[in-house]
């Protein structure tokens, strides 16, 4: 399993573009896929769940993966992240 915490940078936090994007990433892989954040773990491939995470800009939020594909799930997710969702603020 791989554990590592992402920064939420993007002016507008995981709102709903953004965690449509998390969704679709996960949901392309095999692998178990987790957020935790202030004390909820949630699944990944949820819009919903993400959705109520309530991950503001400057928020950090955990990803879990675990299943024969988390190094390129996990890869894409932090180059998602570093691009802050394709929203360039």
């Amino acid at each position: 399993m791989i554990e590592k915490s992402l920064d939420v940078i993007n002016k507008l936090g995981l709102h709903a573009r953004a965690a449509a994007k998390v969704v679709s990433v996960a949901s392309r892989y095999d692998s178990a896929i987790h957020v935790l954040h202030k004390g909820n773990r949630i699944d990944a491939k949820s819009i919903m769940g993400l959705l109520m995470l309530g991950a503001a800009k400057g928020s950090q939020v955990t990803f879990q993966v675990e299943g024969d594909d988390e190094d390129a799930a996990m890869a894409e997710l932090e180059d998602l992240f570093a691009r802050m969702f394709d929203e360039g603020e």
